[in-house]
């Protein structure tokens, strides 16, 4: 095994209060994340009796069936559109209406979307098109494999937002662009597939159509009765059958959901991926030598409360091994050398706020693993950079601002955890959202904004008692207090990462102890796909 770096000495108490006070609180957090995912799950289980009595699988039974058993599976945001449409914390339902993530089918590393049928017929909301366009844009970026299982509703009339028609055009351009760049996509027309969506299996390379079930159609029934005065029945509207004989949509057909999930299986099979993208190097790596359970316990939920960034990592990294460069300048910028699974990794971590020099210290870090071909992790808690005269005066903004040019510009795998806070421009300066790293998960103690509710309450009233005493007004000190409470709670209800995810801030919520498997997945994939050669051509594959 490597021995690469030093083993760093936790200085952890796990049996202090503090441990157990921070444990309770994120086991808390962990079992709300799993009752809210298990919240849509069984409601789409509740749909089995009209599943079955059309001789269907459910979806997450479609699922299985099509992931390599025992494999892998990282999904991709699990909490979209919670708190967005329905926003009461009790009934509010997070996944929008997909399931969606990177599995394997037959040991090829692939994109794969599911439509949740069983909620709501699968009818697609503003946010299932981001969370299926974020998709998309995954598997171009990492050259993988497309597939989707169809049945969907499409956009709920009731609820019609013209954003969310504007937005849908973007998913049939990714499917082409997908295409087009030599990256295969699939579709499994399970049930309907109406309007829009009709140009799932449309854009589609290969289309797999269930008999009786699958149906694709621009006008179903309904609208073609309401458009035209024309009565037609499904099946010779759309259903798979005609689309397989008649109009060429289909190509392969299927007596039922697990038959098409078969010849999909085969027909990725078929491509024989993996001979176009050596294995990664085989190296021998060791496992943290603290237990990740302690992650728990290390990192607090309230972000106001200090603790050593260093200690997160141990608990991440093989054989809790890193190299710490300049650990004695730019102090509250922590950056690490490491591996995670034998890939090396360079860290970049908060223990405070980034002054001007661990903005320098970062730039050249960042530099330096990308002159090295080193992928960058950063582990977000960060409250943004050091203000006041001195600050100012030392060239925060200039120093910045370089750390900021070489977060945006590095060519290198970026993957970003976001732990704790994440304000202001610390967020950007440590790879947030806005600048697209390959992957960005959070913990579900996150908080996520422009600044602190009470410091963005302080501000406005020191903005408002500095106007008035420019006017020589008096200042009502309880009409202040009251703005200042409601401002806290405005700010505060945004910040919190259950709210932040499910409007697709981040690529999903993850419960701390599986950081290490989530990256190691991550890590993969982007080593594939910097490693694949693919066929590009000028336009996605045409049907004819």
């Amino acid at each position: 095994m490597s021995d690469y770096g030093q083993r760093y000495l936790s200085q952890v108490s796990t049996a202090s209060e503090r441990f157990a006070a921070n444990r309770d609180d994120q086991l808390a957090l962990v079992e709300r994340l799993q009752a809210l995912l298990a919240r849509a799950e069984q409601l789409s289980a509740a749909a089995r009796p009209r599943f079955e009595k059309r001789g269907q699988l459910l979806p997450r039974e479609r699922l299985g069936r099509l992931l390599d058993p025992g494999s892998p599976f990282l999904e991709i945001g699990n909490m979209a559109g919670y708190l967005v449409d329905d926003k009461d914390p009790e009934t509010s339902v997070p996944g929008a209406t997909q399931i969606v993530g990177i599995g394997y089918l037959g040991g090829v590393r692939c994109m794969v979307q599911v439509d949740d049928s069983g909620i709501n017929a699968g009818a697609m909301t503003r946010t299932s098109t981001r969370k299926g366009i974020r998709a998309m844009d995954i598997a171009l970026q990492q050259k993988l494999p497309f597939v989707h299982l169809v049945e969907s509703a499409g956009a709920n009339l009731l609820d019609y937002e013209v954003e969310m028609w504007m937005l849908g055009g973007g998913i049939f351009a990714r499917l082409a662009r997908l295409s087009a760049a030599g990256l295969p996509t699939f579709t499994v027309l399970h049930g309907a597939s109406a309007a829009g969506g009709a140009y799932m299996p449309g854009m589609s390379d290969y289309v797999v159509g269930v008999k009786g079930n699958g149906k694709a159609y621009l006008a179903g029934p309904a609208l073609l009765k309401a458009a035209t005065g024309e009565v037609a029945a499904d099946a010779e509207l759309g259903g798979a059958a005609m689309h397989a004989s008649v109009t060429g949509l289909v190509e392969y057909l299927a007596e039922d959901d697990a038959e098409g999930i078969a010849i999909c299986r085969d027909l990725v099979a078929q491509l024989g991926w993996n001979r176009h993208c050596p294995s990664p190097p085989a190296g021998a790596y060791e496992e943290p030598h603290y237990p990740t359970e302690e992650l728990l316990g290390i990192v607090p939920v309230d972000y106001r409360q200090p603790y050593e960034a260093r200690e997160v990592v141990a608990r991440i990294v093989d054989g809790s091994r890193f190299l710490d460069f300049k650990p004695g300048y730019g102090v509250t910028l922590v950056c690490l050398q490491a591996r995670i699974y034998g890939m090396p990794v360079g860290i970049l971590c908060n223990n405070g706020p980034i002054d001007p020099d661990g903005a320098s210290k970062a730039a050249q870090f960042i530099q330096l693993c990308d002159q090295a071909q080193t992928p960058l992790l950063f582990l977000q808690n960060i409250t943004g950079y050091m203000v006041g005269t001195a600050y100012e005066q030392a060239g925060m903004i200039k120093h910045g601002s370089k750390m900021i040019q070489a977060v945006t510009n590095a060519r290198v795998p970026r993957l970003t955890v976001m732990i704790g806070a994440s304000f202001g421009a610390g967020n950007y300066g440590m790879c947030g959202q806005g600048y697209d790293p390959d992957f960005v998960f959070s913990w579900p103690n996150t908080q996520l904004g422009v600044m602190g509710g009470e410091q963005a309450a302080r501000t406005m009233s020191e903005v408002f008692r500095a106007g008035a005493a420019r006017k020589g007004k008096p200042v009502d000190e309880a009409m202040l207090a009251e703005q200042e409470a409601r401002v806290t709670a405005h700010y505060d209800r945004q910040s919190g990462a259950f709210y932040t995810s499910g409007r697709l801030l981040d690529d999903g919520l993850i419960d701390p102890r599986d950081t290490r498997r989530v990256l190691g997945m991550a890590l993969q994939t982007c080593w594939e796909a910097r490693h694949r050669v693919v066929q590009p051509n000028a336009f996605g594959v045409g049907r004819m």
